[in-house]
């Protein structure tokens, strides 16, 4: 029998409430994250324009496309935290929180009293999440980092693109790997503060949380004596592993990772049964060292079939393959229309938009897929909570605090 999911009140992470001095990217995606979870997330922005990358595009129904895939099931407040009755407001907000997240500019939180060990005096059970570029301690603390600059510290960008230059990864990997090890580090404070009662804080690098995804190539350069070549979608280690283009034009990957796959290979598509006892090709070294001649002999039998019979042989052959797609043909991807993996949002004034679900699927529930929220929306609402009255709130408008 399949198991109803649960009420939104009976969420996983229902009754935590997460308040988020945020902007950009990682710090909005590790808490969005928690908001799909059922926390509750007071997003706390500058009055105004609020987080700026509300304004990175405007190609979402007049939204930045980053700030509707990071910001769904938020809560906005504006506070001006350079003014006193701002930071009073925002000290409410902690007293009431079991999370704080903040990726402010480096030495910004410490000056406001809003570093890890000064929030531990005054909200001993509060778990606060630092994000920062390159760390709270070390030569480059003081440093800015943004996504692409991370990129290239790390000796990504030395890894992609072609043998005719580099270039950035599509998607914003710095940024997404440090939002992803501020989740999993707010979570696993969760649950040490459920079980032994202490709160810990949680410090996530954009530096050293892609430089953990750098591991692969960097124990291959430090032990290889030379880095992984840039090949554009062909593998740096393993061949033949990358893209050749069909017949009409399309390319497909495919990947051979074994023996067994390499003969199936030779004898059922290239119909090469000599190359399987070939030295050239004999082992996985042997056919890295001699890429160019595989490569020749791969892409003249792509060239007499078309993509859809390539794949269909392929197939056939036990081979592990997949066509080349766009960015429109991955939104009409089988796999998640048949897997019912969309769900309309609601934007700021109206508009739906749809959004995937989360890719982890926790049996018997399901995540909030609610609102994306105007600048602003939930701070009068909010402050009435706290106990502020209709006159205060006007006060606190006229002075532009809010």
């Amino acid at each position: 029998m399949t198991e109803l999911p649960e009420p939104p009140e009976r969420s996983p992470l229902s009754g935590i409430t997460v308040v988020s001095v945020e902007q950009a990217v990682a710090a909005p995606f590790a808490t969005r994250q928690l908001a799909d979870l059922g926390a509750r997330v007071i997003k706390v922005e500058r009055p105004g324009g609020g987080d700026f990358a509300r304004r990175y595009d405007t190609t979402v129904h007049g939204e930045s496309s980053y700030f509707v895939w990071l910001n769904r099931s938020k809560e906005s407040v504006t506070l001006d935290l350079k003014s006193d009755r701002g930071r009073e407001i925002l000290e409410r907000l902690l007293g009431e929180a079991d999370v704080f997240v903040q990726n402010l500019a480096p030495g910004a939180a410490a000056r406001m009293g809003l570093g890890a060990d000064a929030l531990a005096e005054r909200f001993p059970s509060l778990i606060p999440c630092s994000i920062s570029g390159y760390g709270s301690s070390g030569p480059w603390a003081d440093r800015k980092a943004y996504d692409l600059l991370v990129q290239c510290q790390t000796g990504l960008v030395s890894l992609t693109g072609n043998e005719h230059g580099a270039a950035r990864a599509g998607v914003s990997v710095a940024d997404i790997a440090a939002g992803m090890y501020a989740y999993s580090g707010i979570l696993t404070a969760l649950f040490t503060r459920a079980t032994t009662g202490v709160a810990r804080a949680v410090e996530v690098s954009l530096f050293e949380a892609l430089a953990e995804w750098m591991s692969q190539p960097a124990y291959y350069t430090r032990h290889g004596g030379t880095q992984p070549p840039r090949i554009g979608t062909q593998h740096a280690t393993i061949a033949p592993y990358g893209a050749y283009t069909a017949a009409d034009g399309k390319d497909v990957l495919f990947s051979i990772q074994n023996e067994r796959e390499w003969v199936a290979l030779c004898e059922r598509f290239l119909q090469r049964p000599d190359l399987v006892a070939d030295v050239r090709f004999a082992t996985g070294s042997a056919r890295v060292a001699h890429r160019g001649e595989l490569n020749e002999v791969v892409a003249a039998r792509f060239a007499r079939s078309d993509s859809a019979e390539v794949m269909k042989l392929l197939d056939e052959a036990g081979i592990a393959n997949a066509g080349v797609n766009d960015v429109e043909e991955f939104l009409a991807h089988p796999v998640l229309s048949a897997r019912d993996r969309w769900r309309d949002v609601p934007l700021p004034g109206g508009a739906m938009v749809p959004a995937l679900l989360p890719p982890a699927d926790l049996a018997g529930t399901a995540p909030r897929m609610d609102a994306v929220p105007a600048v602003g929306e939930h701070t009068e609402g909010i402050l009435a909570e706290l106990g502020y009255s209709a006159a205060e709130v006007a006060g606190l408008q006229a002075g532009h605090v809010i």
